[in-house]
């Protein structure tokens, strides 16, 4: 299959890039820049999209925003922010007008009003963030074209080759005994976010959307696991009060035959992380 890539040198294309590889599909990336390999052509979010070669499919990964900040990623300048990202899409979409299209949404499209409960697909929208609205708005134009957008909770993990991850400040405040705010969230390793992408493009009929998500983690234990494996006398912090965040239900995208990686995946990061010798 040839695919054209967007983000695929980002956080989670950085996981999604080799996976496409390692399934036999011909990848062309749509970047600002050339990849390290494969094939190229110049790309911005914020321009009209360049004549696009025929292809299978689009795997649109690209988001542009504030660093380290998706859900406030606007930074302060909204338009610029809805220019680049919902329209740059939509002007993408059309561009790619024969490929069949897997987009990279976000479970920000359900809003956090729903505690403790659990999130399907056939759910209504209530996003409370530009970014969810942003993904909400994207979503609508892929599924009026029937494609399938991947609605993924926080992603975790180091990218192949890379010397940092989303948890690496996190961890080494802790390390250091500074403060660590109490914080619940639902995670999902990025392999698994890249063995979704492959389900999604190789399954007969993909469109609509697909909850993907695997972990609901406190920094309780998440930070008592790093101080069992480095002897860290620092005290984690305490478990985060109320109900927990929405979780959303998988079973949509199990039924393709996926399956998340679970502690076992998670245990075998921080395994990685700190060898038993540190």
């Amino acid at each position: 299959m040839h695919v054209l890539l967007t983000g695929g040198s980002g956080y989670v294309g950085s996981f999604v890039t080799p996976a496409l590889a390692a399934a036999g599909h011909a990848v062309t990336h749509l970047a600002l820049r050339p990849p390290a390999t494969g094939a190229w052509i110049a790309w911005d979010l914020a321009a009209p999209p360049p004549p696009l070669p025929p292809a299978d499919a689009l795997v649109h990964l690209a988001f542009d925003h504030a660093p380290g900040r998706y859900r406030g990623g606007e930074a302060g300048d909204p338009e610029g922010f809805l220019r680049r990202n919902r329209d740059g899409s939509l002007a993408l979409l059309a561009a790619a007008a024969g490929a069949r299209v897997v987009f990279l949404s976000s479970r920000a499209v359900y809003g956090d009003a729903r505690r403790g409960e659990t999130l399907s697909e056939t759910d209504p929208l209530a996003p409370d963030s530009l970014y969810g609205a942003m993904k909400a708005d994207v979503e609508a134009a892929v599924f009026a074209r029937g494609g399938s957008a991947l609605r993924a909770t926080g992603v975790y993990g180091r990218p192949p080759g890379a010397t940092m991850h989303k948890w690496s400040d996190l961890f080494a405040d802790y390390r250091a005994g500074r403060p660590i705010a109490s914080r619940a969230a639902t995670e999902i390793h990025g392999d698994d976010i890249a063995s979704a992408v492959l389900s999604l493009l190789a399954a007969p009929d993909p469109a609509g959307p697909w909850n993907a998500s695997d972990l609901l983690l406190d920094r309780t234990d998440l930070l008592a696991a790093v101080a069992a494996r480095t002897g860290s006398p620092h005290p984690p912090p305490p478990r985060a009060p109320g109900p927990p965040p929405g979780i959303m239900a998988t079973d949509r995208l199990r039924a393709l035959g996926w399956r998340p990686g679970g502690p076992a995946r998670l245990e075998a990061f921080l395994r990685r992380e700190f060898p038993a010798s540190e």
